[in-house]
């Protein structure tokens, strides 16, 4: 909870007077709070925790024009995601996403550039869900 819901809300708590106003707020969850994982219940439940204090901040820094959003990755090749499951269990991961692959890095960096820059200035408060339209 700490690193995943508590720092994120301390973070934006102080960010709030040194943004500009029309600013961003970038968040980043997980595909975890719409598909449940046994063991990953703590995890899970503080990045849900994390998108409601999203929900909770663009409210009150819209006065502003100050957006909160976040993104919430799928299935993303890391070295963390090749060490930590079977080639056949990515395989299968591929084949239930519409674009058929795992994401890439640079694939989650574009939305959160997209939120970041001018053109999301009418977003805020949603949750972003860059999964590569992987089946929940």
């Amino acid at each position: 909870m700490t690193v995943n819901a508590k720092y994120p809300a301390l973070a934006m708590r102080r960010a709030e007077p040194l943004l500009r106003d029309g600013g961003r707020v970038v968040n980043i969850s997980t595909l975890n709070t719409a598909l449940p994982v046994p063991g990953l219940a703590l995890y899970s439940a503080s990045k849900a925790a994390l998108e409601q204090l999203t929900a909770v901040a663009a409210r009150e820094f819209g006065a502003r024009g100050i957006t909160v959003n976040t993104v919430s990755p799928g299935t993303t090749e890391t070295d963390l995601l090749r060490e930590t499951n079977p080639p056949e269990a990515l395989e299968q991961t591929k084949a239930f996403t519409a674009l058929g692959r795992l994401g890439a890095p640079e694939d989650i960096a574009d939305v959160v550039a997209f939120l970041a820059g001018p053109d999301a200035r009418w977003i805020t408060g949603q949750n972003v869900r860059a999964t590569g339209g992987l089946i929940l």
